[in-house]
């Protein structure tokens, strides 16, 4: 690791004071060009920190980048992951207050449920449909609290911006009609996503490496060194098979998963 505990404490301290004042910070890799992803992740782990202690509760996990075509973008070869807490979630076809967000995108995803504890190394996608209660359509609202584009070196902001700023994650709407993992082949479950009523994006969630439960397998893997696991009950987002939605105040989302159901959100 490159940077000093005192370093991943002050940048977890900037995340967490950009996302109560709504001003985004400078990209981290600008301030720590020698950033690792070690780094990166520890600094996360140093934000939801702070948030626990202010009460707040682990309820799963996101996984971003799991498309080859934004792998390829932010010249990566795995994707990331992040932290859910309870004060993310919003409920289906409700109210989401636009101004606790600074820009907001949404994402289409399906949301595994786990039923029994998944645990790695050596996780696999049969362990994952085994360990998982029901599959649920689910829509991720994203947001960043590092600017996008530097203003001065117009450099933009790099994978370790983004597992520091926790996944981009910021909150998560679940609904639709949630599914048995065996009951379906998971990779042909698609989405019709809508702004306002006129269609945005479509995608099939084969997008998400190849088969969204391979994602979730990856993040058991990832997080076994660490001494963790993917518990009973949590939520785990498996990763997008959309490009993202931008959404602003006013903004109605609905993503249209066919025989699975709809979810949708209002930005108040």
């Amino acid at each position: 690791m490159a940077l000093s505990e005192h370093d991943i404490g002050s940048c977890a301290g900037r995340l967490h004071q950009a996302e109560k004042s709504r001003v985004q910070i400078r990209q981290l890799s600008q301030d720590f060009p020698d950033i690792t992803t070690a780094d990166a992740y520890a600094i996360q782990k140093a934000w939801i920190d702070i948030k626990l202690a202010e009460g707040r509760v682990i309820r799963g996990h996101k996984i971003g980048l799991t498309s080859k075509a934004m792998q390829s973008a932010l010249n990566i070869d795995e994707p990331d992951s992040g932290v859910l807490l309870d004060d993310m979630f919003f409920a289906d076809g409700g109210l989401v207050p636009s101004d606790r967000f600074i820009a907001t995108r949404i994402e289409a995803e399906l949301a595994f449920v786990m039923k029994h504890r998944l645990s790695g190394p050596g996780c696999a996608l049969f362990d994952v449909l085994s360990a998982t209660d029901f599959v649920v359509p689910a829509l991720e609202i994203l947001d960043t609290r590092i600017e996008r584009v530097d203003p001065k070196t117009k450099a933009t902001r790099k994978i370790f911006d983004t597992i520091a700023d926790n996944a981009a994650n910021a909150g998560i709407v679940l609904g639709g009609r949630p599914l048995r993992p065996l009951d379906t082949d998971l990779r042909w479950i698609g989405a019709l996503c809508m702004r306002n009523g006129q269609l945005e994006e479509t995608g099939l969630a084969a997008g998400v490496l190849n088969h969204p439960a391979t994602a979730v397998a990856w993040l058991a893997n990832k997080i076994a060194p660490h001494g963790l696991a993917l518990e009973p009950g949590q939520v785990v987002l498996a990763g997008s098979f959309i490009r993202p939605i931008e959404a602003r105040k006013g903004d109605t989302i609905q993503a249209d998963y066919g025989p699975y159901g709809t979810v949708s959100c209002y930005f108040a």
